[in-house]
């Protein structure tokens, strides 16, 4: 049984989400998780990145038919997304689908080249490059310059890019500049530029400026509602071995690393600096 905690943060995923008023191209997918060639197989899917890398320890096991990819629709069977993808889904498929649990938390950082920033504060007059126009990115970050009394429009310039490779450009062009990007891709620029640090956690900004209680949501883990009701035992055992899981992946970073990297989740350098800050709950 899910916990309360667990109940509310599913709903503020949602929340965040469609109150965002957030749309994607989510391909066709008809499926959601079902079962596998063999009789006991499950089929899950899993976006590269920290939605996949609670699952670690969960990649070679029998009785589980793994896909992982880069993008949505590149997976048919699919049970790990990001939240505004989620709520996408819930709308698409007029409410066909449940959010099982959140499976990663906030994973935005603030970052810049030199040391001028200490406190959200300090971002007025700034101009922020960031990536996910329309999505979690924008809602979080407009929610919190708001929260401690900066216009979003009016005391700083925020710029949208299309990739998280464009902001780290555009911070190399700008050294005045802040970036704002999702974890591994902090950790993957941070290796690659050792100019580049981390200003601010913008999860914990939120945390510090929400007065509800509420935490930023990055990814949950849904599943069709047919196949939940029609196969609930395998569900339950499902959820139990993912807890495990995720149990494992946060106390041995290096043997998780390890099989992130082999089945080409993220690098392993990478996944195994990142997964501290990547909030796999």
């Amino acid at each position: 049984m899910l916990s309360k905690m667990k109940r509310k943060l599913m709903i503020c995923a949602m929340a965040l989400c469609i109150c965002a008023g957030l749309t994607g191209n989510t391909g066709e997918v008809s499926v959601w998780a079902s079962e596998g060639s063999s009789s006991d197989a499950v089929r899950i899917g899993a976006l590269k990145g920290p939605t996949a890398m609670g699952m670690a320890q969960l990649l070679d096991e029998d009785g589980y038919d793994f896909t992982i990819a880069a993008s949505p629709d590149e997976i048919v069977p699919m049970v790990a997304v990001p939240a505004n993808l989620a709520a996408t889904l819930y709308q698409k498929t007029d409410k066909d689908v449940s959010v099982l649990a959140v499976n990663t938390l906030g994973v935005l950082y603030l970052v810049e080249n030199g040391d001028s920033v200490k406190s959200v504060e300090d971002l007025k007059g700034k101009t922020i490059y960031a990536s996910g126009k329309g999505a979690t990115p924008e809602y979080a970050l407009n929610s919190v310059l708001k929260a401690n009394g900066i216009d979003p429009e009016k005391d700083v310039t925020v710029e949208f890019k299309s990739e998280h490779a464009e902001v780290v450009s555009a911070l190399v062009q700008d050294q005045t500049a802040v970036g704002l990007l999702p974890q591994p891709f902090v950790t993957t620029a941070l290796m690659k530029n050792d100019k580049l640090k981390v200003a601010l956690d913008l999860n914990k900004l939120w945390e510090d400026s929400m007065d509800d209680g509420s935490k930023l949501v990055t990814g949950v883990v849904i599943a069709n509602n047919e196949f939940v009701q029609d196969h609930a035992d395998k569900v339950n055992d499902f959820m139990d071995a993912y807890k495990a899981s995720v149990d494992f992946v946060n106390s041995d970073t290096e043997a998780a690393a390890q099989i992130i990297g082999d089945h080409d989740i993220i690098a392993k350098e990478v996944a195994q600096k990142a997964i501290p800050d990547c909030s796999i709950v």
